[in-house]
């Protein structure tokens, strides 16, 4: 029963949080009378709204570039600075 325990609390655990995930991300549509009239017409007029402004260029990877060097600058340098140390024998 030991070896049971760990492998049902987990997929208990998972299966209440997955429920859980859906739970909120789900909305149901509003339900709306028929009894507002001319007042529901007002409501549910759609207004144009306007495009934003894209301000990126297609195909640039300016940005991608530059984190991808900084995070292996932050990997390599520390590496580099502790090397004779490490091979020093001991």
């Amino acid at each position: 029963m030991k070896k049971l325990t760990r492998p049902i609390i987990t997929i208990g655990f998972g299966s209440l949080l997955a429920l859980f995930s859906a739970a909120l991300t789900y909305s149901a549509p509003p339900t709306m009378d028929r009894a507002f009239g001319a007042a529901a017409y007002l409501v549910l007029q759609p207004t144009a709204t306007p495009k934003p402004k894209d301000l990126s260029e297609i195909g640039s990877t300016d940005g991608i570039v530059i984190m991808g060097v900084l995070i292996a600058l932050i990997i390599i340098v520390p590496i580099l600075l502790r090397r004779k140390s490490w091979m020093e024998p001991r």
